[in-house]
């Protein structure tokens, strides 16, 4: 992917739940690793509205960071090396890509067995460049150095699963989840959108709740397991999760696709009134931003119960 330094990229929006800055102004580069690995997690969502609804990871198995000694097979990183990484994520986090990649590339060629500089090198890539075809040789490298490498193992996974390359995904989530991996949630619901592509629906659904087991009060992860219960002919217990991630919603903040897929299921079920309640609350609820086709998809939806 290459760009201008005349068109150089924003930083990747903050993570859900964090405000920037939190608690330090220079975030360490563990805490960067797990705050890619979430940003990475959080690109496929449906919309910017359900990303907002995610929560951040608990950050509490973060990686080890340069300048640290020999750790999972990989060399240590010299001081004037971390320095140049240091130079590098602040090339990324303001915007400017190009020369942040440029000198990734030289860093990676200066060092080729240091496998901190080639994983930042493909989180320049992969996260801030948005290529994981690109970034996925780099992560290979990372882990052919240090194969114990969990985050990098993480991110892997992430670009696999971004490249519609779900089978191999899924085989990397399975390893962390069974080697105790402590980024539950990103595991858990990254796994289940892959298990939904490949057609493993009750295997996702499982993954679904183990994710809300991490963060209860999600409505995303809520509407998420209801639509794979839906596809599982588990239409009352679809609503029920709905219903609930509803109530976590007040005022404007009501999301009136939920109150759609309520509604489908409950017409679905033979619940009319039920079914027509929601269809005209969620036309009350329409706000800038919402999904261009959900206006009519509501009319309709409403048009129809009428003409039964």
């Amino acid at each position: 992917m290459t760009k201008r330094d005349d068109q150089e990229t924003q930083p990747p929006e903050p993570l859900p739940g964090k405000t920037s800055g939190e608690g330090s102004t220079t975030p360490s580069h563990g805490q960067r690793e797990d705050e890619g690995a979430a940003r990475d997690a959080a690109a496929s969502g449906k919309s910017a509205k359900q990303r907002r609804n995610r929560r951040e990871v608990d950050e509490s198995d973060a990686p080890d960071v340069p300048g640290a000694g020999e750790r999972n097979g990989r060399e240590p990183c010299p001081p004037e090396v971390a320095q140049k990484l240091r130079e590098l994520d602040r090339l990324r986090r303001s915007g400017r890509y190009t020369t942040a990649l440029a000198l990734a590339r030289s860093l990676a060629e200066a060092h080729p067995k240091l496998g901190r500089v080639l994983l930042e090198l493909a989180m320049t890539l992969g996260i801030w460049g948005s290529a994981p075809a690109e970034a996925l040789p780099w992560f290979e490298r990372v882990l052919e150095l240090a194969p114990g490498h969990r985050t990098t193992r993480l991110h892997r996974a992430l670009c696999l699963a971004r490249l519609g390359r779900h089978v191999e995904a899924v085989a990397d989530f399975d390893a962390l989840v069974d080697g105790g991996y402590r980024k539950a949630l990103v595991l858990h619901m990254k796994r289940a959108e892959s298990l939904e592509a490949l057609g493993r629906d009750a295997e996702a659904e499982q993954d679904w709740t183990l994710a809300l087991a991490e963060d209860a009060d999600n409505p995303w992860l809520l509407q998420q397991r209801a639509a794979v219960r839906a596809r599982l002919g588990r239409s009352a217990e679809a609503i029920q999760d709905l219903t609930a991630a509803l109530a976590l919603q007040q005022g404007e903040g009501i999301d009136p696709e939920l109150l759609h897929e309520r509604g489908l299921l409950r017409a679905r079920l033979g619940e009319v009134d039920g079914a027509r309640a929601d269809f005209q609350a969620g036309l009350d609820a329409l706000r800038r931003g919402d999904p261009s086709t959900l206006p009519d998809a509501l009319r309709s939806a409403l048009q129809a119960l009428t003409a039964t």
